[in-house]
């Protein structure tokens, strides 16, 4: 079965920490660009990091650099979502998806072109 499993995800007071991550079953993680979107209660989905294939030059949302790190282990088919100093905007439902690509550079918050999605993991920020 090919699918994307988050875990990681819980409740943590402000400024605290989670880390995410984003494990693959059924196919070569190592072949797909990473993205992690989020979805708050009443909002739209947003696009928050990405990371190419080989891990190079990732992106993030202005909310969260320097504050989230995202990286990925192709040899455990894993991408990680290390996030800091965590505030009560960041509560949300954080989901990864997958976009096979060939481009070494690549990677994108454009939600239609992603082949995977993963069931998404809530994370509450709350005092």
């Amino acid at each position: 079965q090919l699918q994307l499993v988050e875990s990681g995800g819980g409740l943590v007071q402000p400024g605290g920490s989670l880390r995410l991550s984003c494990a693959a079953s059924g196919f070569t993680l190592g072949n797909y660009a990473i993205s992690w979107f989020r979805q708050a209660p009443g909002k739209e989905r947003e696009g928050v990091s990405c990371i190419t294939r080989w891990g190079q030059s990732p992106n993030y949302a202005d909310s969260v650099k320097g504050r989230f790190t995202v990286s990925r282990d192709n040899a455990k088919n894993t991408v990680y979502l290390q996030m800091n100093s965590l505030k009560p905007e960041d509560t949300a439902v954080y989901y990864c998806a997958a976009v096979l690509t060939a481009v070494q550079g690549f990677c994108s918050f454009s939600e239609s072109r992603f082949n995977y999605w993963g069931q998404g993991t809530q994370v509450t920020v709350s005092s």
